[in-house]
């Protein structure tokens, strides 16, 4: 019986299998996610055979400016609810409270609310979630709170990042809206920076795409794809490239900027899941073949 759990593990994992039976053997994929992200998608990429090319777009990074944050966090008992959109911006959070020496006792009478796999983060940080989306997404957090009793009282904080030298993706704008509809106190507050990086540093890997080099783009942020569109020419220098996105949000706005996307991850809760996406692309194409 252990045996078979191992094997059945082991194969799970692909660590055994041999990378020509695996669904990505030989496809070369551009991460253009920061890079505390894209070494959990590159892992999952390498586990159905894929040769992940790394190229972060964006990158996030800390703060210039900690005053408003900092007025908040000393101010944060006086939140019901504390809204988490991103899993960096529940480590810049934490460690914020850590630097200002502050407990993470004062959260028990706030509510907390993550997305996902980002749940897993918040309750290394302070043992409790009060709420994961059915789904994983901005919408999800609006549907699940519209549900509650007298939620139209409550006082909600976001922490979000500061979009910088970029536009703002309209994520966190509609979600805001989105709550204030309900009759909710929103507050904002910036936890990180996301700004794009500078195309210079990237001559090889635009090169290997202007040359048909790379099988798959892969966005896993709208701001992924803003920064990635000033890196190029034109849709030319990418057109041989099939296009993934990370759930319907990243697509939609992909397609508004003119990017035509063939991948689209049902789920996306997870990294796993958008590998699983554009592996499961591959096998359709070689089956229809």
């Amino acid at each position: 019986m252990a045996d078979k759990q191992m094997h059945t593990q082991s194969r799970k994992i692909n660590l055994l299998t041999p990378s020509r039976e695996l669904p990505l053997y030989g496809k070369r994929i551009l991460v253009t996610a920061p890079r505390n992200y894209a070494y959990r998608l590159s892992e999952q990429i390498i586990k159905k055979g894929g040769l992940p090319v790394l190229m972060p777009t964006i990158e996030t990074c800390y703060l210039s400016n900690y005053t408003k944050l900092d007025t908040t966090l000393n101010h944060i008992g006086e939140f019901d609810w504390i809204v988490f959109t991103s899993r960096n911006g529940i480590t810049a959070f934490f460690h914020r409270m850590n630097d200002l020496k502050i407990p993470v006792s004062v959260l028990q009478k706030c509510r907390l609310c993550a997305l996902g796999k980002d749940a897993e983060s918040l309750l290394s940080f302070c043992g409790k979630v009060d709420l994961i989306p059915t789904e994983s997404s901005p919408a999800g957090i609006v549907v699940e709170l519209a549900k509650l009793p007298q939620i139209h009282d409550k006082k909600v904080l976001i922490p979000a990042p500061e979009v910088v030298g970029l536009p703002e993706p309209d994520i966190v704008p509609n979600l805001i809206t989105d709550l204030q509809q309900l009759g909710i106190e929103v507050t904002r507050v910036p936890i990180y920076i996301t700004q794009g990086l500078n195309t210079s540093i990237y001559s090889i890997e635009l090169n290997l795409i202007r040359q048909g080099m790379i099988d798959v783009i892969a966005f896993s942020s709208t701001a992924e794809v803003e920064s990635f569109l000033t890196m190029v020419n034109s849709q030319s220098d990418y057109e041989s490239c099939i296009i993934a996105c990370f759930g319907p949000y990243t697509t939609a706005n992909a397609r508004k900027l003119g990017v035509n996307v063939s991948i689209v991850a049902k789920d996306y809760s997870s990294f796993e899941g958008f590998a699983k996406a554009i592996a499961e692309f591959f096998t359709l194409t070689s089956n229809s073949h």
